[in-house]
């Protein structure tokens, strides 16, 4: 190799690719310019490799030549990396006659081939060529005539021997290098390591942090290689031991003792080579034919072997060898040096043979000659979408042009290509990922280890054979073994953002040594890993993801992959079909565990998806004779409904409602005849005789028996009921509550209305037993009263907690019942389609979804191409763009085009399945709020009953120390009854009254009347509020979070803005805007749809021209032709024309002007609806890009008027009419009018406003400077919404959520108090708390306002209960009496009353509330409006920016990075912008294909 003829390799950075588009087009521009012969474009690392001419050209050169295309193109390192070259020697056949022309101009047209002389008198070509590029062999399969020149080749064996000593003895490195931070690093760092001596090749990656380094050990070592870059300021760890690059099967040592066979040595003997010796090995080891091909022509390179006979039967090997030249124990170790180095040799016999001839060996051999090609490897990639030999001839032909590819073999029928490549310059990765970039499903084949290659040239290769047959000869896998251990671990990974996390991932970690495949669930956040055990541990794999800046912890129960299938089998008899299919199915690889129950004809299976499916245990159990079908899962969320309680406490309170009634008639007469005696003693002074006399002698005092009266029978029968049935659930709920040593609400209910209804039947039965005059005082009253009120509460309660689980029905109802699967041929022709239940569709299986249809699963597009509505996911109403390679999401909708899927995630692994857990786990972790009533009650009811046994006794005491006391102030005090019964009989009232007067009712309401009227007066203000939790949570909200689509801004996409760029008299605004409306109204793109409308409006027409030849290009735009616009535009032009008629028809005078005038324009409409109707436009609309691809040059001042839009989160598109921009049209999704002001009053409430949103981080901070908020997260997953709100949480903040989407039902579940906009989806709208059915931003004001009053309200009220208890109860227990103030037992029950009634009206105030107007907020707000300046807003992207491990920087590196970043803002000039608005298209925009599957290493 030389350096003589003087190639040199830059690379340059390019900023502004966003697809394999742009990749394309670079290397297709700058590949073309002369003396350019070779570039490399990197998407992911955002680069281009060239190697070029300096004579010709220069790093500058090239750097402008790339800036032109409209890419922004920085040079990092200006020294040009010298590449080696190497000459060829050919000759022509004397036979022929030469067309020396033809092949001098085929060899300047071949790319890598610098130069080239040609010796006409000797008939030879000497050609010097780039080795990575072009080798000789690809020479002569381009020349036939040529061949290579071997007598050249044997005068240079000497230097080649020198080489490829070098080239033997050479190791691979892997480092890993911390601190990097852009690519002026990594050209640092390789320009530095890169000159010194020994070190071959260093390719260091910002991404990965690391640098591979090819280095030659006998010349430098690790540590001195180490020590170097340290010295440059970088921390360098070793992260895998050096490995000997194998060349092949002969060590360093021999390959320097060995001269290289000459060529004349195959055609005969040298003269020297008189006797020959034979040896017979035994070799332990080989497998197959592969091997003993390998061992034959390894031996047969050697020069002092004549001849080598191996045989795989007898396991020997026979060798005929000079003996002069090496012995029989240096041949045994050559053959144990054979790759893979796993054979055992051991020597049997040896015999000397007599003189052998010179021709004795006629057998051809294929000297080693390392020097002209360095190493080989080969890789299998498993091809998916390849349909006939053109798919086959096109990936030959672009794979072959890739640097460092020597060969590729593509099989359609295996659906699989063989590729031979050069390690050094490419990766199975990089071949795999060019493959996918044309369209097709690519894969490295799981057991994917490179095979090494000796690689070899000789003229004595035969040329009639391909070399690819000579290849598989040479070639051996490394490891078989490896192939049949594997492993399988699952990682927990947070940090993941978007498709492009999980395609980072991925790819990453498959290029890893001893992963065979990975799996990333994204809404799991989960990734399966299948390894190899021997060469690498889960602890490592979560390792190299940490390294990649995710989070990564092992999950230690692998049972998690594990499938679970429950069936029902019929057809069973008896134990021994049980036995049957249990001992078939336990056999069968995959299947754990399996369990038939013959009673209920079901059958637990547990198995291994990864290898077997649910579908195939079906049919093995079918084919024992047996009928299997799935149990049928219950696709409601009925386990979160409420039905039975709902139907238990209506039931309740409906009992007790209908006795109540009437007990409370009763009681309110009673109340009435006894203030009306109260009166009369009050007036008349009457005594107490006279008075028991009056009340006796009234009708419901009337005594049926003795001792019983006709109000105490009516009373105890309408009790009853209520006692028993009414009140037969809060016994239920106070004895489970006892049980676990705890008082609540229905343990204080419980007791007063046991007690007082016990007490009353006990003083009743006594009454009736003394025969009494005097009718007693009971408390039947008391238990309806009670029990009405709290069931009313618990049913309502109930009711609202039921309306939550219908969410999850609704989710659930979203995705797929049966799936299609079809069956493909090994050309992808489509065999059969089958209908299955969507729980039988295992991974890998191939799906059809129709336009239309429901995706069932998560999968892979592997044929079609159609446009996708996602906003099941994203929240976002555009539907994005699916190709071959896309990802799809099940629930989401296929629209236009017929898809092939392969399932990726099946079942509960769905994207779908993993937002109902996240809702259902949100919905059942959410604690409520233990209401005020209850927590007191939990210290009311002890006290109570304390109090009332304290009154028991220090009434019986006082009664028998003083009974004077008690005599005094017993009402109807029989004097036949003793004395001691008395006291008794006292004492008991007494404490009985105090447990009644504490009846716990006025609390129970104090919380439920309220919540019902704060409830209902929300509703009449277009509030929907579920049940009183939301509404008292509502007050103690501290962050109120927004989504963006669908709740700040219309969702909808509206054109703002139409510029035109051309002069009006060349073409009007109207007809461009006709021209625009008809091509964009065959297109299904909601911008499309946006445009068309628009034009309608300005143009005011229904219809539009006729538009043929019709193409979009998902991600660029559409291009077509337009005609029958004229008429159109003259019917506007005409409509014109007749209002100034009619204008000048009211000035003028005499109809005869009016006239002319008017037949006049009819004959011009006749004349012109002829001659132009025929007139065709061709039309381009798209972004830059297309505009590019198709020509046309984009000037500066249209570059600004897109960035500036673009910057205002617009999208910008633009319009060329027959090859000529002529508009630009801004297209955005609009603010709602009433935001702005929203977020300003809740910003004056002292409430922290965020904005979270799937959409990118530009168009979120153009809508937040809008509105006026100033913390933003961007690009966040539905999860991730979750954990942002849980986060909020975790910092002791109560957060309110806004959001209209079903990506926001899982955050609205979670959040505080959920609020759904009511015209955003069924699933959000059943999620939250709060439905807002106006969709007006300021009802989340209203919102917050009304709780606010509401609790506000429930506060006074419990005022009022407790400053009724405080009092009442001391009254009740005798404590005043010494003052005159005594309680009888009838006072107690209306003050009961009085207590609950005060409540109740207290609660009916809220019905006052009125709803500011929008003219009281303007006002009130008026004082803070003015938009953000989008410095003051904080944009964050993803869950957390706090997740990526940045590199630990010195103190004086960050302050160097701290002030370039802020020069950098200040002059942040146009190109930057313009590269923002390359790399980060809006979600919106035409732009996205799917902007996440091309640039999937961007974090």
């Amino acid at each position: 190799m030389d350096r003589s003829m003087g190639v040199d390799s830059v690379t340059i950075s390019v900023e502004g690719m966003t697809c394999s588009s742009c990749v394309w087009t670079i290397e297709q521009r700058i590949g073309k310019l002369n003396g350019v012969h070779h570039i490399k474009v990197s998407l992911e690392e955002k680069n281009a490799t060239i190697i070029y001419d300096p004579r010709l050209h220069t790093p500058k050169t090239l750097l402008e030549a790339i800036d032109d295309m409209g890419f922004d193109a920085i040079l990092h390192n200006p020294n040009p990396l010298p590449v080696l070259t190497e000459t060829v020697f050919l000759t022509v056949a004397a036979s022929l006659a030469v067309p020396w022309d033809h092949i001098q101009n085929t060899l300047l047209k071949t790319k890598g081939v610098t130069d080239i002389k040609i010796s006409p008198q000797q008939r030879t070509v000497v050609v010097t060529v780039i080795p990575s590029i072009v080798n000789a062999n690809q020479i002569i399969e381009l020349l036939p005539d040529l061949s290579l020149d071997t007598g050249t080749l044997e005068k240079k064996s000497g230097n080649c021997e020198d080489y490829s000593v070098a080239q033997a003895g050479e190791v691979m490195l892997k480092m890993k290098v911390e601190g990097m931070t852009c690519h002026s690093c990594t050209s640092t760092i390789e320009g530095k390591i890169g000159k010194l001596q020994g070190v071959q090749r260093i390719k260091v990656s910002l991404d990965n942090q690391e640098a591979t380094i090819v280095y030659q050990p006998h010349l430098i070592t690790v540590e001195e290689i180490k020590k170097q870059i340290e010295a440059v300021g970088f921390p360098a760890f070793i992260k895998k031991q050096p490995k000997y690059l194998k060349l092949g099967a002969i060590d360093i040592e021999r390959l320097k003792n060995t001269p290289v066979k000459s060529s004349e040595g195959s055609q005969q003997r040298s003269p020297s080579y008189t006797s020959d010796s034979t040896v017979t090995f035994l070799i332990d080891g080989m497998h197959c034919k592969s091997c003993v091909l390998n061992i034959e022509s390894t031996l047969s390179t050697l020069q002092y072997v004549s001849s080598v006979t191996v045989s795989l039967e007898k396991r020997s090997a026979i060798v005929k060898y000079n003996a002069s030249s090496v012995t029989p124990e240096t041949l045994r170790k050559a053959i144990e040096a054979v790759l893979p180095g796993q054979y055992r040799v051991s020597i049997t016999s040896e015999v000397e043979s007599t003189s052998n001839s010179p021709s004795s060996s006629s057998l051809q051999k294929i000297p080693l000659n390392i020097a002209s090609h360095p190493l080989t490897q080969q890789t299998v990639i498993n091809i998916d979408g390849m349909t006939c030999n053109s798919c086959v001839q096109s990936i030959e032909s672009v794979i072959l042009k890739k640097a460092g590819v020597k060969s590729i073999q593509v099989s359609l029928a295996n659906g699989n290509g063989t590729v031979e490549y050069d390690p050094l310059l490419t990766t199975p990765e990089t071949l795999r990922e060019a493959i996918e970039d044309m369209g097709f499903d690519a894969a490295l084949s799981d057991t994917n280890e490179p095979f090494v290659i000796i690689a070899q040239t000789s003229s004595e290769m035969p040329l009639l054979t391909s070399t690819n047959e000579f290849y598989t000869k040479m070639m051996t896998p490394i490891n078989d073994a490896e192939a049949k251990t594997t492993s399988k671990c699952y990682i927990q990974v947070t940090g993941m953002t978007c498709a492009s996390c999980v395609a980072n991932i991925e790819r990453n970690l498959r290029r890893e040594e001893g992963i065979y495949s990975v799996l990333v669930a994204l809404m799991a956040g989960k990734a399966e890993v299948r390894y190899n055990p021997a060469v690498i541990q889960p602890p490592m794999i979560a390792e190299f993801i940490r390294e990649l800046g995710f989070g990564a912890t092992m999950i230690e129960n692998a049972d998690e992959g594990d499938g679970v299938l429950e069936l029902v089998v019929r057809g069973m008899t008896c134990a021994s079909c049980v036995h049957k299919i249990e001992s078939i199915l336990t056999k069968h690889r995959g299947i754990f565990y399996c369990s038939v129950a013959l009673a209920t004809n079901k059958a637990h299976i547990k198995y291994d998806p990864e290898i077997i499916g649910p579908r195939d245990i079906i049919h093995t159990v079918e084919s024992l004779g047996f009928e299997a079908s799935l149990v049928k899962k219950d696709r409601s969320a009925s386990h979160l409904d409420h039905k039975r309680e709902i139907r238990q406490w209506r039931r309740s309170f409906l009992v007790s409602l209908f006795f109540c009634i009437p007990v409370m008639g009763l009681m309110i007469y009673m109340m009435a005849m006894d203030h009306h005696l109260a009166t009369l003693h009050h007036n008349k002074n009457m005594s107490q005789e006279e008075m028991i006399k009056i009340h006796s002698s009234m009708f419901l005092e009337r005594q049926i028996l003795p001792g019983l009266s006709i109000m105490n029978l009516l009373s105890f029968l309408l009790c009853v009921p209520v006692q028993f049935f009414g009140g037969w659930y809060f016994y239920i709920q106070a004895y489970k509550a006892l049980r676990h040593k705890t008082a609540n609400m229905d343990v204080l209910i419980v007791l007063a209305t046991t007690i007082a209804f016990a007490y009353s039947l006990v003083i009743l039965l006594v009454a009736m037993y003394e025969r009494a005059k005097v009718n007693p005082i009971t408390f039947f009253d008391t238990p309806p009263m009670l029990f009405v009120f709290i069931a009313l509460g618990r049913w309502l309660e109930h009711i609202a907690k039921g309306k939550t689980s219908e969410a999850l029905a609704k989710l659930i109802s979203l995705q797929a019942t049966e799936a299609t699967i079809v069956t493909l041929d090994s050309d992808n022709i489509l065999l059969s389609e089958e209908q299955v239940d969507v729980e039988l569709v295992q991974r890998g299986d191939i799906i059809k979804v129709v336009p239309g249809g429901k995706f069932p699963v998560d999968g892979r597009v592997i044929e079609g191409h159609s446009m996708v509505d996602e906003s099941l996911i994203t929240g976002e109403a555009m539907p994005v763009a699916k190709k071959s390679g896309s990802t799809v999401i099940a629930g989401s909708i296929n629209q236009n085009g017929s898809l092939l899927i392969r399932a990726t995630h099946v079942g509960a692994d769905t994207t779908l399945s993993q937002i109902v857990k996240l809702v259902e786990e949100a919905q059942t972790s959410k604690a409520p709020i233990q209401q005020f009533a209850d927590k007191l009650s939990g210290y009311f009811v002890p006290f109570i009953v304390i109090v009332s046994i304290a009154t028991l006794l220090v009434w019986i005491i006082i009664g028998f120390l003083n009974f004077e006391i008690v005599e005094t102030y017993f009402p109807g005090y029989n004097r036949s009854i003793s004395r001691t019964e008395t006291i008794i009989r006292f004492a008991f009232q007494a404490s009985i009254t105090v447990l009644c007067i504490a009846c716990p009712c006025s609390l129970g309401l104090a919380t439920p009347t309220a919540v019902m009227v704060g409830t209902g007066v929300g509703a009449q203000n277009g509030i929907l509020i579920k049940g009183g939790e939301p509404l008292e949570m509502a007050h103690k909200v501290k962050v109120v979070v927004f989504d963006k689509t669908g709740t700040i801004t219309h969702g909808t996409p509206v054109v703002n803005q139409v510029k035109v760029l051309v002069e009006s008299n060349r073409i009007s605004r109207s007809k461009i805007l006709a021209i625009v409306g008809t091509a964009e109204s065959n297109s299904e793109h909601p911008l499309g749809a946006a445009i068309t409308k628009y034009c309608k409006q300005e143009l005011d027409t229904e219809t539009l021209g006729t538009c043929v030849d019709f193409q979009v290009v998902p991600g660029c735009g559409i291009s077509c032709k337009v005609i029958n616009i004229e008429g159109l535009l003259h019917k506007n032009n005409w409509k014109i024309e007749e209002n100034n008629i009619k204008n000048a028809s009211l000035i003028q005078i005499g109809a005869s002007n009016e006239q002319s005038s008017t037949s006049s324009s009819m004959i011009i409409d006749a004349q012109l609806s002829s001659a132009l109707n025929a007139q065709q436009y061709k039309v381009l609309i798209g972004n830059r890009e297309w505009m590019i691809r198709n020509g046309l040059v984009i000037n500066n001042d249209v570059d600004d008027y897109m960035i500036e839009h673009e910057r205002k989160g617009r999208t910008a598109v633009l319009v060329a009419v027959d090859d000529e921009l002529c508009g630009l049209i801004a297209i955005a999704d609009t603010v709602k009018p009433e935001a702005e002001l929203a977020v300003r009053i809740l910003q004056s409430m002292g409430l922290e406003v965020v904005l979270m949103t799937g959409d990118n981080s530009k168009t979120a901070r153009s809508i937040a400077s809008q509105v006026g908020i100033t913390k933003v997260f961007a690009e966040v997953l539905p999860s991730h919404k979750v954990a942002k709100v849980k986060q909020l949480q975790e910092e002791g903040k109560r957060v309110a959520m806004v959001g209209d989407g079903i990506n926001d039902s899982p955050a609205l579940a979670m959040a505080n108090v959920g609020i759904a906009i009511g015209t955003g989806t069924d699933v959000a709208i059943e999620a939250a708390d709060v439905v807002l059915i106006r969709n007006d931003l300021l009802d989340v004001v209203a919102s917050i306002d009304l709780s606010r009053k509401t609790v506000k309200r429930i506060r006074i009220n419990f005022i009022f209960a407790l400053i009724y208890n405080l009092v009442g109860i001391p009254i009740a227990a005798g404590v005043f009496m010494p003052i005159g103030l005594v309680l009888q037992p009838w006072m107690g029950s209306a003050a009961m009353a009085a207590s609950s009634v005060s409540v109740v009206l207290s609660s009916l105030f809220l019905k006052l509330y009125r709803k500011p107007t929008y003219e009281n907020y303007e006002l009130h707000a008026r004082s803070q409006m003015g938009q953000k300046r989008p410095s003051e807003i904080s944009v964050h992207v993803g869950i957390d920016d706090t997740l990526r491990n940045s590199p630990k920087l010195g103190l004086l590196d960050r302050i160097v990075n701290y002030s370039r970043a802020s020069i950098n803002s200040l002059l942040s000039d146009k190109r930057s912008l313009n590269s923002i608005g390359t790399s980060e298209p809006d979600k919106h925009s035409l732009l996205v294909g799917d902007s996440r599957e091309d640039d999937d290493t961007s974090l």
